[in-house]
Formats: C-alpha cells, sequence, structure tokens
C-alpha cells in the first residue's frame, strides 16, 4: 500500500474478498490488484464474483503462487496482466496503469453507449419510423407513402431527427444506427 501511495496511487486494502465484496469500492476510476491466494476465497474467485455482479474493474494479479493454471483462469477471466513475486515496480506500475486506461476507456465506452439511448429516446415515435425507414434505404417519397403521409412532413420530421441526432447526412444517421444497433446486442 505504501509503495503504491508513494507511486502516486491511491490504494484502499481488504483483508479478505468477502470485506471487498461487503464493503466494495464506491463506483470510480480504478482497478483491482488482487493475489491468487487470499484469506476465504481465492483472487481467481473474487474475479469471478466481480464479472458476475457485472462490476466491469479491470483486475491485475500479483502473487507469489503463480502457476500456468492460474494464470491462464486469469487471463481468460479477464485480467490485465498476471505477474510473479518478486516484481520489478516498474512492470507493476505499469500493469496498473494499463488497467487503469482499461478502465478509463470502459467508461468512456459506456458515457458515450448513454448518450446515445439519450438522444435517441429524445426522438418521438413517428421520428423513430422515419429514422428506421431512412437507415433502410428509403428516400422520402417511398417513406411518405408507406406512412400515408405528406413528402414534406417526411422532410419536416427528417430535419428534426437529424438536429435531435447532431448528424448531418444520411451516412452519418447510418454510422449512428449501425453504434445503436452494437448497443442492443
Amino acid at each position: 500500500m505504501r509503495l503504491l501511495g508513494a507511486a502516486g496511487f491511491e490504494a484502499r486494502g481488504y483483508a479478505s474478498t468477502g470485506d471487498f465484496l461487503l464493503q466494495p469500492p464506491p463506483d470510480r476510476p480504478g482497478c483491482v490488484l488482487l493475489d491468487v491466494r487470499m484469506p476465504g476465497p481465492s483472487g481467481l474467485d473474487l474475479q469471478a464474483a466481480l464479472r458476475h455482479q457485472g462490476n466491469t474493474l479491470p483486475v491485475v494479479f500479483l502473487t507469489g503462487y503463480a502457476d500456468v493454471a492460474a494464470s491462464v483462469r486469469a487471463m481468460k477471466g479477464g485480467a490485465v496482466d498476471f505477474l510473479t513475486k518478486p516484481v520489478e515496480r516498474e512492470a507493476l506500475f505499469e500493469a496498473l496503469q494499463r488497467a487503469l486506461a482499461r478502465d478509463a476507456a470502459q467508461r468512456a465506452a459506456r458515457a458515450e453507449a448513454e448518450r446515445l439511448r439519450a438522444i435517441f429516446a429524445a426522438l418521438t415515435p413517428r421520428e423513430r419510423t422515419v429514422f428506421d425507414r431512412i437507415v433502410a434505404g428509403q428516400i422520402n417519397k417511398q417513406i411518405a407513402d408507406a406512412l400515408g403521409i405528406a413528402e414534406r412532413t417526411v422532410k419536416m420530421q427528417r430535419a428534426q431527427l437529424m438536429v435531435k441526432l447532431n448528424v448531418g447526412s444520411a451516412a452519418e444517421l447510418g454510422r449512428l444506427a449501425e453504434r445503436l444497433q452494437r448497443l442492443s446486442d
């Protein structure tokens, strides 16, 4: 803990896996530094429990009890790194920096996904219908005929949804639709 603090990392210690699960850290940027052997359930068990709970904090393992099976399980479970003791300080710091960078990227992706969902949710049902037909490749006249409305109305709704979605062209609208589709998969 002192080593991490001296290197500028904010660190919080837990006595066991159970303590961590009972008093998880606040939802803020970070990562988890685990040992394979811990009091009670192992660090590998904690990694699996975090994943099961949907906790996306990146994990770095630092252990004096490494074996191939444990390292493979950790890496398959999404660990950023699996380090063995004794470890060079720089190697540990680099692994933690990679974990923090992964967390920052994941948080940015979640924030972007929430932003996209929110702006899409702001569309009226008719604007969503027009959106779906535009990204399906229909032109205004086809949309108007299919919906039984004037082409001028379609143009107006198309302009409104493009403003709401902050896009300037049908191509941008298509890319936005692809991103929204990936979010729903």
